[in-house]
């Protein structure tokens, strides 16, 4: 393994004091419990966001603080669900008197621990809702999960909730658009190779040198199926059939393609993919209003993409051009 770390055990506390020192104007970072929080939080009147998970996935969710987007984030170890503590604290830190809205990918600890920390914050007198996400259409179990998992579309839920939440709306309609989000929204994955967890110094899985993983989740879980190496242009059809078939996408719809990197794919590989997603699309006759390509929801250094396919409307499209100000997302500001 060859990683830029010191000790594998202090990898998440060392990355919050980076993050920390690079960006005080934006966040400022707690370390007892792990918490990433808006540098002006508690914002009076308005409903806060939150989220988390295991940490290996970033830019999300830390990277997703600031203006416009999230106003915390709580950070586990590596693929480790955060603790209900570290949600409390959060939900507790960011709190302006409208109400909390957590947004909670569908895996079983981040579901389990996001429910208990709510009900904490019931108690003392703190409107809490949840919204799951769960666009992932590659499997519908898993060994994180009961149901889908939650994958790309977080990333365009929490910039267009946290948008709404920014303009001031309601806690019930700031969590429903995020729950209209979720439900018009769908995703699928593929890896090209494993990736490495830091305490475990070894590959998650195997991959043979002429084998990919379609529909990977993005702590290395299986996916639908290993194939043999193929182009690009197959990849994509590959990922993007089942997206369209899912919801179903159809002819004369206008959507946000998110074309997302897994940490370990440059982004001339990506550039080809969209394109390549863009070619599908204008076959099928659904046009691609809105774009973002990149790596911002990864799985360490694993190399491969996965495809975020998100059916637009007025409102959705004002609400993603909006201005956002965090570290791994910044326009209009």
């Amino acid at each position: 393994m060859k990683k830029l770390i010191n000790d594998p055990a202090d990898v998440v506390r060392e990355e919050l004091q980076g993050i920390a020192a690079a960006h005080p104007d934006l966040v400022r970072v707690e370390l007892d419990p792990h918490l990433i929080v808006r540098a002006d939080a508690p914002v009076d009147g308005k409903v806060a966001l939150i989220s988390g998970g295991g940490s290996g996935h970033e830019p999300m969710h830390g990277g997703f603080v600031g203006k416009g987007m999230l106003d915390a984030a709580c950070p586990g170890e590596v693929f480790t669900s955060p603790t209900p503590d570290q949600m409390e604290a959060a939900t507790k830190a960011v709190d302006g008197g409208a109400g909390v809205i957590h947004i909670v990918k569908n895996y079983t600890g981040d579901v389990m621990n996001f429910e208990m920390a709510a009900e904490l914050c019931r108690s003392d007198g703190i409107e809490v809702e949840s919204v799951l996400v769960d666009d992932d259409v590659a499997v519908q179990d898993s060994l994180y999960t009961a149901g889908r998992r939650g994958v790309g579309t977080t990333v365009l839920l929490e910039k267009i909730a946290g948008a709404a939440a920014e303009e001031g709306r309601a806690l019930k309609e700031v969590a429903d658009l995020a729950r209209k989000v979720n439900d018009k929204g769908r995703s699928m994955g593929m890896a090209l190779t494993s990736c490495t967890v830091p305490a475990a110094g070894r590959p998650t899985f195997e991959l043979g040198e002429d084998e990919i993983e379609i529909g990977i989740g993005i702590h290395g879980e299986p996916g639908r199926e290993r194939v043999k190496l193929a182009p690009a242009k197959e990849v994509v059809e590959r990922l993007v059939t089942p997206i369209l078939d899912d919801l179903p996408f159809s002819t004369g719809d206008t959507v946000l393609a998110f074309v997302n990197g897994m940490g370990g794919t440059p982004l001339i590989e990506l550039y080809l993919v969209f394109n390549e997603v863009a070619k599908l699309l204008e076959g099928r006759g659904i046009t691609i209003g809105r774009n973002l390509v990149g790596s911002f929801i990864t799985s360490l250094d694993m190399a491969g993409c996965s495809v975020t396919l998100l059916k637009l409307d007025d409102e959705l499209t004002q609400l993603w051009d909006a201005p956002v100000k965090t570290a791994g997302l910044r326009w209009g500001l």
